[in-house]
C-alpha cells in the first residue's frame, strides 16, 4: 500500500498555502487553491506536477482574476483516484465536477502539458466555455517512434507494480530530480527542485503519475482540436526538450483558432522559469508584441 502526502506535514509550507482548501467532489477529496478577486481563471498542471508549479504566477493573476488552480487527481494532495479518473475524459469530467462544486464559471483556462489538453477536452464536450485557452507547451499528441512502442507498455507496467513505484520514489533524491528537470530543457529556483523532490519521492504521487501516463490516450486529441470553437494561444519554449515546439504549429494548423506565442530561451518548464513573463500571457494572451 503506497503511501501518501500528509498535508500537516508535507503541506506545511507549501506555497500558497493561505489559499488552499480541501473539496470533495466527483468522488475525489481535492486540494485546490483559489486566491483573488475578478472573473474565474483555471489553471491546470501537467502530468507528475501539482499546484505548486503556478506558485508564482498565481499571486500575480489574482490581482485581476479569481485564480482556481487544483492537484489533478492522484498528484500531490489531491487523494488517490481510480483509473477512470487516471484518463484523459476522466480528468476532463472531474474537474468540470470540481468548479460545479465551486460554483465557479471560468472566464479563461491556461494549461501546461497535459493540463492544456485536459482543458481542450472539456471545451469540446462543453464542460465548460471559457472564452480562450492558453496551453505552455501543450501535450497534444502521442510519443512516435519506437520510443512510443516503448514508453506505453513501460508505463502501464509500472502502474501497476507497487515495489517499482517504491523504487522509483527512493530514488529521487536532490541530485537525481535535479537532473530530470535540467532535463526538460529548464533550469528553475533551487525552491522548485526541492518541491519536485518531495513529490518524486513520495510513493503516492508516482503511483498517481505513472498511473496518469499508463491511462493517457492522446490519439483522438487532434479531432479535439479540430473541433474545438474557442481560440488556442499555443505558448512555445524554444528549448523545450520534453514536447517538440514544432507541436505547437501541427496543433495550431489542426484548430480553427490557434495562434503561437514563443518564450525564446526556457525549457518545458517555461511557466516556472519567467512566471512574470507567463502570467502577463496568461493575463492578455492576444496583446501586441507577444506573438
Amino acid at each position: 500500500m503506497a503511501t501518501y502526502l500528509d498535508w500537516r506535514t508535507d503541506g506545511a509550507d507549501w506555497p500558497n498555502r493561505e489559499a488552499s482548501r480541501f473539496v470533495t467532489a466527483a468522488g475525489l477529496t481535492w486540494h485546490v487553491q483559489v486566491m483573488g478577486q475578478g472573473p474565474a481563471l483555471l489553471l491546470l498542471h501537467g502530468t507528475g506536477a501539482s499546484t505548486h508549479s503556478w506558485r508564482d504566477v498565481m499571486p500575480r493573476l489574482a490581482v485581476h482574476f479569481t485564480v482556481i488552480a487544483p492537484d489533478l487527481p492522484g498528484h500531490a494532495f489531491t487523494n488517490p483516484a481510480g483509473k477512470q479518473s487516471l484518463s484523459l475524459p476522466g480528468m476532463a469530467a472531474a474537474v468540470a465536477l470540481l468548479l460545479l462544486e465551486l460554483k465557479l464559471d471560468p472566464v479563461r483556462a491556461a494549461g501546461h502539458s497535459a493540463g492544456a489538453a485536459i482543458l481542450v477536452r472539456m471545451a469540446v464536450e462543453r464542460l465548460f466555455a471559457p472564452a480562450d485557452i492558453v496551453s505552455f507547451n501543450g501535450a497534444f499528441f502521442p510519443v512516435s517512434g519506437v520510443a512510443g512502442q516503448f514508453f506505453s507498455p513501460l508505463a502501464k507496467a509500472v502502474a501497476g507494480a507497487s515495489l517499482l513505484q517504491r523504487m522509483f520514489a527512493r530514488m529521487a533524491d536532490k541530485k537525481a530530480v535535479d537532473r530530470l528537470l535540467r532535463d526538460t530543457g529548464s533550469v528553475i529556483s533551487e525552491e522548485g527542485v526541492l518541491l519536485y523532490q518531495r513529490l518524486f519521492s513520495n510513493e503516492g504521487h508516482v503511483a498517481g503519475t505513472l498511473g496518469m501516463m499508463a491511462a493517457w490516450d492522446l490519439h483522438w486529441v487532434s479531432q479535439d482540436l479540430r473541433n474545438l470553437g474557442a481560440p488556442l494561444y499555443l505558448v512555445r519554449a524554444l528549448k523545450d526538450r520534453t514536447i517538440q515546439p514544432a507541436d505547437a504549429v501541427k496543433a495550431a494548423k489542426l484548430t480553427p483558432k490557434g495562434i503561437i506565442i514563443d518564450m525564446p530561451g526556457l525549457g518545458h518548464l517555461a511557466h516556472e522559469e519567467d512566471p512574470a513573463a507567463a502570467a502577463a500571457i496568461i493575463a492578455a494572451p492576444d496583446a501586441a508584441g507577444l506573438r
